[in-house]
């Protein structure tokens, strides 16, 4: 679905060198790696927002990396919503859709279900400034998906939740995989997060791919110092995903 080749992204103070990525179809894929990796970087050059020096982007066949963020088909949301504060639930949802050719009968159709689906319905006319951060992170979930993108970028959607919300959002995360089969590429610093969601996953530092695989793969047998460094004992300590080896 998403390939990345020989990809090369210089900002100067920072460059991301030699991304070599296939993200299949349906395939809800992690990008795990310490602060300043450039995790959020790469989840940026796909969706557009940022110019890419080498390499290309393909989506479904088609390269699109010259594309605008508008005609990728891709949605993002960010740890901290990037919600329009003076806009209404509503609105936020709706913000994408000026840029779609949806009929506009499916269209209301579809945001009426996302409401619902998202548990949104009561919630619709409120101000953002006025909802709890669990509330927010659901809004920004239902504005991606109101265009029906192919392919939902995640950074680091659940950091800025707190705990008692971080589970909701998380299993609202499997929910929207499972139900769309949507292809997912995720960024965290959380390896439960790896564990409970993830099917395959790519470490990241400095720029580069230290490792790529499946998650069992990668937490059971890291191919670099830096890797087995990084997971430390993390994978021992947690209780064992639908990915892990038990």
């Amino acid at each position: 679905m998403i390939r990345i080749e020989n990809l090369e992204v210089d900002l100067g103070s920072f460059s991301l060198r030699r991304i070599d990525l296939d993200i299949g179809r349906g395939e809800f894929f992690i990008l795990l790696g310490p602060t300043g990796a450039g995790k959020t970087v790469l989840l940026e050059a796909v969706a557009g927002l940022l110019p890419v020096t080498g390499g290309r982007i393909l989506a479904d066949g088609q390269d699109i990396t010259a594309l605008p963020p508008e005609k990728r088909g891709i949605g993002i949301v960010y740890q901290d919503y990037a919600l329009f504060p003076h806009l209404s639930v509503m609105e936020n949802i709706r913000f994408g859709l000026r840029y779609t050719r949806m009929e506009k009968q499916k269209e209301a159709s579809w945001v009426e279900g996302l409401v619902q689906r998202l548990g949104l319905d009561k919630l619709v006319h409120r101000q953002v400034s006025r909802l709890s951060g669990g509330e927010k992170q659901r809004t920004a979930v239902a504005r991606a998906l109101a265009v029906k993108p192919a392919v939902m970028l995640l950074d680091e959607p659940l950091s800025a939740l707190d705990p008692n919300f971080r589970q909701d959002i998380r299993n609202l995360l499997k929910q929207i995989h499972t139900e769309f089969g949507m292809t997912i590429l995720m960024v965290t610093h959380d390896f439960s997060e790896v564990l409970e969601l993830g099917s395959r996953m790519a470490v990241l530092n400095n720029g580069l791919i230290e490792q790529s695989g499946t998650v069992d793969r990668v937490f059971s047998r890291p191919a670099t110092e830096f890797v087995a460094r990084f997971l430390g004992n993390a994978a021992p300590t947690e209780t064992p995903g639908p990915h892990m080896p038990r």
